[in-house]
């Protein structure tokens, strides 16, 4: 009896392989009949493309398509998938077609951590996702509005300024640094408090943000197979992920509120009229007064949405950024002494730079959107999907294809930049960035491009300048600071970058000044 039923397996597992053959040849044909983009062969059943993802994923989507074109289409589990890789097709999916692709797939985290796919990042196209758009735009990131709050940032700086002048010759972790002044930034501005750092306004609230932080940042950057093979979310292999998602965000979404409560009990006791300046009023302070008279528009739940996706998006980012831009500055001296030299010329010795002194400094600005082409903060952009079949590069996309376009494959392509691995901001001495268009999309364009674009640039250009201006910066060591990349959605660096500063001798005097506040 065993005997036979060895004999029968054996027998069965004989034609497994004409069998899964057969199947391959099959599918590989009806692909091409259906004109679908170039896609590599073979598509595993089950699996799809997915062993294919070495990471990081970006490299990896790059390699693969100089290898089968610029418009491939990937199977990754149950998902159809395609990879844009250059800024003809960029520019196809996001003007032509910019409609089409203006929904977000469904994934483990933009449920649990963008509101069931309903904030301004996750929410796909339509009335509810125009509404918190023209919230954000008109009501939070208009240039008014960043203006009336540009003395939080101006003071953060200052502050910062003040902190490394008393660490003159000693090693320094940057990233810390960065990472401190960012959360801080937007923190201020949108709930008025500082929740990092030794000068904290509220030592159990700030705890217990900076540990909601880590976590979020630590869950974010899982990989969920279930999102592409949806058997494993069925026998429960993502259980334990979105439980502690779950738990993450409820905690986050309960301080959120507190400090919506916070405000509206000082708008009602009027105690604080700080706030009612307008050059000092929170985001908070501005979405609740608009939730009087509109408050069908701007729930509790859109303003913590809000809140949330600010501070998400406008840190880490902007942080990375910064660590990237110094990390290549102290890589090339000779670049970061040209800067240097723009802004005495332009600035001078007697006061801080300013935002609006950006304007007047181009070199700046190159050594800005050269950092942002070879080290873009979101190499894969957030995915897109279509609503409906399109045409893209001469192939049909179907209806529910997730959309991911490799802006690191794009702005490092020596087909579209010469020497593309050289950190050279003269590439940018006689055409702004916004020219390159479709060549350089850090931000990304189209109707879901980030709003948060203009108040970013003002983030670090203010940041990176005034560091540039205060101070000679040098290497702890003779070795040149690791550029490798690390693993994660966004691209940090692998090592944290240390640096040793020294104040030039015109800071301490402008710190002396009475004056703190800048020009108006």
């Amino acid at each position: 009896m065993a005997m036979a039923m060895a004999m029968t397996m054996g027998a069965i597992f004989l034609y497994i392989p004409p069998f899964l053959v057969l199947y391959l040849l099959t599918k590989h044909f009806l692909h091409n009949i259906r004109n679908l983009p170039p896609t590599p062969f073979p598509s595993l059943p089950i699996l799809g493309h997915l062993h294919l993802l070495n990471k990081p994923i970006y490299r990896a989507l790059y390699n693969i398509s100089n290898r089968y074109g610029p418009v491939v289409f990937l199977r990754l589990g149950s998902r159809s998938v395609l990879i844009v890789s250059s800024p003809s097709a960029a520019e196809e999916c996001l003007t032509k077609n910019d409609i089409i692709f203006a929904n977000r797939p469904h994934l483990l985290l933009s449920k649990c951590f963008g509101y069931n796919n309903t904030n301004l990042v996750w929410s796909s196209y339509g009335d509810h996702w125009r509404n918190l758009r023209r919230i954000c735009t008109v009501e939070i990131l208009s240039t008014h509005r960043l203006h009336m709050l540009y003395i939080v940032r101006f003071e953060e700086v200052r502050s910062l300024i003040q902190r490394l002048v008393k660490r003159e010759n000693q090693v320094v972790n940057m990233k810390h640094v960065f990472f401190d002044l960012s959360f801080n930034l937007m923190l201020r501005m949108i709930v008025g408090k500082r929740f990092y750092g030794d000068d904290v306004d509220d030592v159990e609230e700030a705890k217990l943000f900076r540990e909601l932080q880590a976590e979020s940042s630590r869950l974010s950057g899982k990989s969920n197979m279930g999102d592409f093979i949806p058997l494993m979310s069925w026998l429960g292999f993502d259980s334990t992920l979105e439980k502690e998602m779950i738990d993450c965000q409820n905690g986050r979404d309960a301080l959120m509120q507190s400090l919506i409560e916070q405000h509206r009990r000082r708008r009602i006791a009027e105690i604080d009229y700080s706030f009612r300046d307008g050059r000092k009023k929170t985001l908070i302070e501005v979405l609740l007064e608009l939730q009087e008279s509109e408050p069908e528009q701007y729930t509790d739940e859109t303003i913590r949405a809000l809140m949330l996706l600010m501070l998400v998006a406008g840190t880490e980012t902007s942080g990375s950024i910064m660590e990237w831009a110094l990390s290549l500055l102290l890589n090339h001296p000779e670049i970061l002494k040209k800067a240097q030299t723009e802004i005495d010329n332009q600035v001078g010795h007697k006061r801080l730079m300013e935002e609006s002194d950006m304007a007047r400094l181009p070199y700046l600005r190159g050594i800005i959107n050269e950092t942002l082409r070879m080290y873009p903060p979101a190499p894969l952009l957030v995915p897109h999907e279509s609503s409906q079949d399109c045409s893209v590069g001469g192939y049909h996309v179907p209806r529910g294809t997730m959309l991911y376009i490799n802006i690191w494959a794009i702005q490092n392509d020596p087909k579209f930049w010469t020497h593309p691995r050289k950190f050279d901001p003269e590439r940018f001495n006689d055409v702004e960035s916004e020219n390159y268009k479709f060549n350089l999309m850090a931000f990304g364009l189209g109707r879901r491009g980030c709003p948060g674009e203009g108040l970013g640039l003002r983030m670090i250009g203010l940041v990176l300048g005034s560091l540039i201006q205060c101070f000679e910066w040098e290497r702890p060591t003779e070795e040149l600071v690791d550029l490798t990349e690390g693993i994660a959605i966004t691209m940090p660096k692998a090592q944290n970058l240390h640096a040793k500063c020294r104040p030039r001798p015109m800071v301490v005097d402008i710190l002396s000044q009475t004056k703190s506040s800048p020009a108006r």
